[in-house]
């Protein structure tokens, strides 16, 4: 028999490494480094170091979790648009002395601590001297974005997320330029925000229905409808490409992308333990006064009721009444306000400036039972967090003039509600709690706070949209549609 020929191999020596080729092919992807591709085992990397004063990092390496075959972030991916211009956000934190106006205190101090404002060190007994802070009821946007850096299914990858977070702060900004009489200094910011965000590759996939981003102020404050300088009010809002994309806001607009989410409060627990003890305080607290009101009286608003509530509060025994323009009383003060809250069975929300109020959401805080006078103050705003039935956790009044709330009629109604009543409503305020504060963003409550509904819910009407696509419907059909009724009072109640 002949020698094989040189360079040839016999059938078992290619049979062995065809073998060796396939079973590395398989194993390959599991010898690889842990950061390949982004994958560090779940865990994010949040190690680049210029940091910001709310506690924010800029510019850092975002991993992708864990890839496996039961992947419980599939559908719950959001990418970060962490390239944006500084201007739209690190800027005006960093000149936080710009953003005081005549409207607004100094908020140098509250962008601290993840945007929750300097900690309460000493509250003389009326918190738990615990995770309390002076929070500005205009740095949901701040928080929002504290939060959602440590989001734990962050991808870097724009083409597996399911919904894009522009990380904007366009209440702070707007802050500077409301009184300005040059339009063009108030819609210079939503004008460059929507081309820079417009031009990205990312808008291309569903033309910008897929991206959200936050605000801490009202959705009104974005919609001016003229360029007469007397209206209110930048046109943020207004452009197409803002059209497509849904707004996360302390107070909604008649669109449907314009989403109202809890206005922050101060609270913002770190443990699961810390929520329930401070459900055990409030729910022990004793309650002297039947009902309160904090707030101002507005005499130079004529179709006001706030002027009838202070008289009404006044003339009755039952009622306590912290008057926010009287000399000495600070109303933003996180302990004045809980102070009285917590020492009431009911507390009074009317109509200010607009239809909510943040003291609405310190008031359930301490475990004190709303009472509203319009449905645009919660009913038809809130609806990701409160009941649909919202005769079980409130009162409500309704009253479209001053001049139909009667002498007393307060006191009277509220004594018709009985004891049975009122502590099946109190149980229902405060099993509210959890859903309405923002926690630490460095740990993570097994209940989910009012990000984490945030977060489902607009990953839900994203996920919505998409459905419609794939069905050959118009996704623009329903998206920001005007809901005329929303501000309305139902017809029975005319």
């Amino acid at each position: 028999m002949g020698k094989p020929l040189a360079g040839k191999c016999s059938p078992e020596v290619w049979l062995g490494i065809l073998f060796s080729f396939i079973l590395c092919f398989f194993l390959l992807p599991f010898d690889y480094p842990s950061n390949f591709l982004g994958v560090n085992n779940g865990v994010s990397l949040f190690e680049n170091k210029e940091t910001h004063p709310i506690g924010i990092v800029k510019n850092q390496s975002i991993s992708v979790i864990n890839q496996s075959t039961t992947d419980s972030c599939s559908g719950r991916y959001i990418y970060i648009h962490d390239d944006l211009p500084t201007k739209f956000n690190y800027d005006l934190i960093n000149n936080c002395e710009s953003l005081t106006g005549s409207n607004m205190p100094n908020m140098c101090p509250h962008i601290k601590n993840f945007g929750f404002g300097q900690e309460i060190n000493n509250s003389e007994g009326v918190l738990t001297n615990k995770r309390w802070f002076s929070t500005n009821q205009f740095s949901l946007e701040l928080i929002f974005h504290s939060k959602m850096k440590h989001y734990e299914c962050l991808t870097n990858n724009s083409a597996q997320a399911s919904a894009i977070y522009i990380p904007i702060y366009p209440g702070l900004e707007e802050s500077q330029h409301l009184w300005d009489p040059n339009l063009t200094a108030r819609d210079s910011f939503g004008e460059e925000f929507s081309k820079w965000v417009s031009s990205r590759f990312e808008w291309k996939k569903m033309w910008g229905r897929d991206h959200f981003f936050v605000s801490g102020r009202v959705a009104f404050d974005y919609r001016r409808k003229t360029d007469n300088i007397s209206d209110w009010g930048s046109t943020l809002r207004v452009s197409p490409e803002s059209n497509n994309m849904t707004m996360l806001t302390i107070e909604g607009s008649s669109r449907t992308n314009d989403i109202a989410i809890p206005y922050p409060t101060g609270f913002h627990p770190a443990k699961d333990s810390e929520v329930f003890q401070w459900q055990n305080r409030v729910r022990g607290q004793e309650r002297p006064y039947l009902f309160t009101f904090v707030g101002g009286p507005r005499p130079d608003q004529p179709n006001s009721i706030r002027g009838k509530l202070f008289d009404q509060c006044q003339a009755s025994s039952t009622c306590k009444v912290l008057n926010c323009h009287s000399s000495g009383i600070n109303c933003e003060e996180t302990v004045t306000v809980m102070r009285v809250f917590q020492k009431s069975v009911y507390c009074l929300h009317p109509t200010g400036d607009t239809f909510t109020r943040k003291s609405a959401f310190d008031s359930i805080l301490a475990g004190c039972i709303p009472v509203f006078f319009h449905p645009a103050s919660a009913y038809n705003q809130y609806l990701w967090y409160l009941p649909k039935n919202y005769t079980k956790y409130s009162v409500f009044i309704p009253v479209r003039k001053a001049q139909n709330l009667k002498d007393g009629s307060i006191e009277k109604i509220l004594l018709e509600i009985s004891k049975d009543m009122e502590f099946a409503m109190r149980e229902q305020v405060i099993s509210l709690i959890p859903k309405l504060v923002y926690g630490d963003p460095r740990s993570r409550l097994e209940t989910k706070d009012a990000f984490d509904i945030a977060v489902n819910k607009i990953l839900e009407r994203i996920e919505n949209v998409r459905k419609v696509v794939r069905e050959g419907r118009d996704p623009s059909i329903g998206f920001a549609e005007p809901d005329g009724n929303k501000f309305l009072f139902p017809e029975e109640l005319e």
